[in-house]
């Protein structure tokens, strides 16, 4: 995809200087999150700032911090044109709280007040985001960092919140591209931004010392983008995927890919000498490798000798029994170049074109869209392994609510994760406890994807 600033002379192609946060807009207390438009300086101070969604005027929306076991209380106040609601991602909260508009509440309309109030079990790197209209409501800015620390905090010199995200701008007006009904969005890879950035800015930049060891805490909020990521003058180790942890810290050595919605929690020392580069790099749409965010050093301190110890585990957190576990079936079909025929949607078979007509464009298990009955009902901790067969040209990021999961790779149960990576033409097997009563939304996190097709519900008795 060609870059947003190419037509603007490779403006991004250097280092770039930190774009600052913009001021707020409206001074909301604490405990109240305000949904209204504001103008941010998501490009570089040579062009004009850009219009948002935003919660409280700030983007990406206020800080939410809170210790494991803590009860988190937000208002919701709607100050948008358009009805919204907030989803506090990977967080197993009771189903009442977890803001999918026409499941779980009704969508807040504009000038309305919803009342959010659930304890947060899991420490962790969490997120919350609109869940209403999605597609265009994320893109727009409605999100931001939720994170929940441990009662005993790992021996790090600071605590870093990096989220990653794009934005599809007009080159010449810096402003969002309105039109989020594009079939090539909907119908391929999803909406990519050509504007990329961290913390709600184009290039981002930190304060380290030598020898200094960070919590880095990734969390991916593009709209569909897949970002994959190398370190460079640091040394780390993956400790906690998704918010849950690992057993043992695992060496960074590669690549790092964060699926659209995906957290990873790194511990990294800074090891690059004074004037030597440190950096996250990104791989480019063009194959090139380029910053993410950038480190100037400053000073120095003692490396430390020895890897990370594994944070504490979240509750809950057992193996799950495969051999009584019920066994599911779903296959993901439709999309550019798949194989779709048929589909049911609204309770009616009806052709692909027939559902392109409609705007829908993929379908889960046979269904686009939500219908009126669950994909599965499932008794109250029942053992679930469900298989997810790509059937389409396209790679998917499928995410559950209320529930972590572990892939099952030839018996063997990975880590703890709330939103998967599925391959065109692979099959996978996911496995969880259905341990949280109520309706569940399962979709793909490719939000383009699920707004035409991909998204589903199960029910938890």
């Amino acid at each position: 995809m060609t870059d947003f600033f190419i037509s603007r002379r490779h403006f991004l192609a250097g280092s770039g200087a930190m774009v600052m946060m913009p001021g707020t807009t409206f001074a909301a207390p604490p405990e109240v999150l305000v949904a209204k438009i504001a103008q941010a300086q998501i490009a570089p101070d040579s062009y004009p700032p850009t219009s948002i969604y935003s919660y409280n005027g700030q983007f990406p929306g206020p800080m939410i911090r809170a210790k494991q076991g803590e009860r988190i209380t937000r208002e919701l106040v709607n100050d948008l044109p358009v009805p919204t609601s907030i989803h506090w991602h990977g967080i197993r909260i009771d189903n009442t709280m977890d803001g999918v508009a026409g499941l779980t509440q009704e969508a807040v309309p504009p000038g309305e007040r919803f009342s959010y109030d659930f304890v947060v079990p899991d420490a962790g790197t969490y997120w919350y985001h609109a869940h209403t209209n999605s597609m265009e409501q994320v893109a727009r800015g409605l999100y931001g960092p939720l994170i929940v620390e441990e009662t005993e905090a790992p021996d790090v010199d600071r605590d870093e919140v990096l989220m990653l995200g794009d934005w599809r701008l007009d080159p010449e007006t810096a402003q969002i591209d309105p039109n989020f009904d594009h079939p090539m969005d909907r119908s391929h890879a999803g909406r990519y931004g050509n504007l990329i950035g961290t913390n709600g800015r184009y290039g981002y930049r930190l304060v380290a010392r030598q020898g200094e060891r960070l919590r880095l805490r990734l969390i991916n909020a593009a709209n569909a983008r897949i970002f994959r990521l190398r370190l460079k003058g640091l040394i780390g180790w993956t400790v906690a995927l998704d918010g849950m942890p690992l057993e043992t810290p695992v060496p960074v050595e590669g690549e790092i890919v964060l699926l659209p919605a995906q957290r990873a929690d790194l511990i990294v020392d800074v090891t690059a000498d004074d004037g030597g580069e440190t950096m996250i790099l990104r791989f480019d749409d063009d194959g090139q490798w380029r910053e993410q965010v950038g480190f100037d050093l400053s000073g120095s301190i003692a490396l430390r000798s020895t890897p990370p110890a594994p944070l504490s585990p979240n509750p809950g957190m057992s193996p799950i029994d495969l051999e009584r576990a019920t066994r599911l079936e779903m296959r993901m079909e439709g999309g550019a170049m798949g194989n779709m025929p048929m589909g049911r949607m609204n309770g009616q078979m009806m052709t692909f074109r027939e559902m392109v007509a409609s705007g829908m464009y993929w379908t889960l298990a046979g269904v686009a869209g939500m219908a009126d009955n669950p994909f599965a009902r499932l008794a109250r901790r029942e053992h679930v392994r469900l298989k997810l067969i790509n059937d389409t040209a396209f790679p998917h990021a499928m995410h559950l609510h209320g529930h972590h999961f572990r892939e099952i790779t030839e018996g063997q149960q990975g880590p703890m994760r709330d939103t998967i990576l599925s391959l065109p033409g692979d099959t996978i097997e996911i496995a969880f406890v259905a341990d949280n009563p109520g309706k569940w939304l399962f979709h793909c996190h490719m939000l383009g994807h699920a707004a035409s097709g991909m998204t589903t519900w199960i029910e938890v008795l």
